[in-house]
């Protein structure tokens, strides 16, 4: 890490900057996509979209969920939050001057992430959050019955809070 970068900044905003810059890197969505069966009933643009918004929202999911028990939460979640809200606003107003269409990205993650929240919430019974953001994100994607989506669904979130996870273990803030 860059000695200048450490010295000005507080150990949670070097985490915000990095976990920000984690959700908003694309190569593993550009993996999934390229390994996304051609039986796919979903469209490949529509399961991209989706899965870089999965990605943003799961890893500020993961930070409020590793670090729950922390003083680091609130300011580490409110730093990551800040800086998507940032960008959403530049992704927003950059698809208007192109398209000429009106969206609040930040908006349509808020919308997303609600309505994964509500799907944990009605089926409390599942052991495994991945086996609930799977069939949604599939759902979302325009098949709830695709198996191809829900399974690059639940990859994209199990490999995002893994890496979550893990990113916190190594800087020792849980």
């Amino acid at each position: 890490m860059d000695e200048n970068r450490k010295k000005n900044k507080s150990t949670a905003e070097l985490a915000g900057e990095d976990l920000f810059n984690f959700a908003t890197d694309r190569e593993d969505i550009k993996t999934l996509i390229a390994h996304l069966p051609k039986e796919t009933e979903c469209k490949p643009e529509t399961v991209e979209y989706e899965l870089q918004i999965l990605k943003i929202i799961s890893t500020g999911w993961s930070i409020s969920f590793y670090l729950e028990n922390t003083s680091l939460r609130n300011q580490l979640a409110e730093i990551y939050w800040k800086s998507v809200h940032e960008f959403s606003e530049t992704l927003s107003e950059t698809t208007q001057l192109m398209t000429g269409q009106n969206i609040n990205y930040f908006q349509i993650l808020k919308d997303r992430l609600d309505m994964y929240v509500a799907a944990l919430t009605e089926k409390p019974e599942a052991t495994e959050p991945a086996a609930v953001i799977g069939p949604e994100f599939s759902r979302v994607c325009g098949n709830a019955a695709d198996v191809f989506a829900v399974m690059t669904g639940s990859r994209m979130f199990i490999i995002t809070i893994a890496s979550v996870k893990e990113y916190l273990e190594a800087l020792e803030l849980q």
